[in-house]
């Protein structure tokens, strides 16, 4: 298991080791393909889990059928962990988007080691405050943004976690389809390929299967405000 990968989680990343190890010691490992639920939306949850390596997409379905992805999250993020404050049923599907490998930490587990080790609560609430802080803004970003703005904001996103340095620009690898893309930032996905072919005919960015490379990254951060 990759446990330096855990260690640089903020989860993780400013406790102790022996706190560090008692975390650590009861995870389970679990591997899913791309396509592959972890969990749905309504199903009783008791773990939270922490991603080593791939993606996975949190979404949820409206009565019409309608899916929004709610977040896209990689290595070192966490998820699940509402359940340890309100155990009620899930509030979204987890899904992965590519080959993902995870651990799960059950909740009972987790509740132990938060009795005797207040430093972890803290880190655990500083994570839940990062995430109401990501939903607030994409809150507001539906509300003043309009579609092009919401698509260059979403790609530098996730440029700023998953990306990394191309010969011409900034590759990111975000392993979505369009009609993906389109729920991340609540529109359709006809409405995001004229932003994306706009950006393209402008030299901002390239389009890749299931990525981007991103040219000019100054003129679509412009784009995005």
């Amino acid at each position: 298991m990759e446990l330096e990968v855990l260690r640089r989680a903020p989860l993780f990343a400013s406790i102790g080791d022996d706190a560090f190890a008692l975390l650590t010691k009861e995870l389970t490992e679990v591997n899913l393909t791309r396509g592959s639920s972890l969990f749905k939306e309504g199903d009783q949850g008791d773990q939270l889990y922490f991603i080593l390596s791939g993606k996975i997409k949190l979404g949820r379905r409206a009565p019409d059928g309608r899916e929004n992805l709610l977040a896209i999250l990689g290595p070192g993020e966490i998820f699940g962990e509402m359940a340890l404050f309100d155990p009620s049923p899930r509030t979204a599907t987890a899904t992965a988007v590519s080959e993902t490998r995870l651990v799960g930490l059950k909740h009972e587990n987790l509740r132990d080691v938060l009795q005797t080790r207040p430093e972890v609560s803290t880190q655990l609430l500083q994570a839940l405050a990062r995430r109401l802080r990501r939903t607030n803004e994409s809150l507001a970003d539906l509300v003043f943004s309009d579609v092009p703005g919401r698509v260059a904001k979403a790609l530098l996103d996730l440029a700023d976690r998953f990306g990394r340095p191309a010969q011409d620009g900034v590759l990111v690898p975000h392993e979505l389809t369009q009609e993906e893309l389109a729920q991340l930032v609540g529109a359709s996905r006809e409405t995001v390929n004229k932003a994306l072919a706009e950006f393209v005919q402008r030299g901002w960015l390239r389009l890749e299967a299931r990525a981007v490379v991103i040219l000019d990254l100054n003129r679509l951060r412009g784009r995005s405000r």
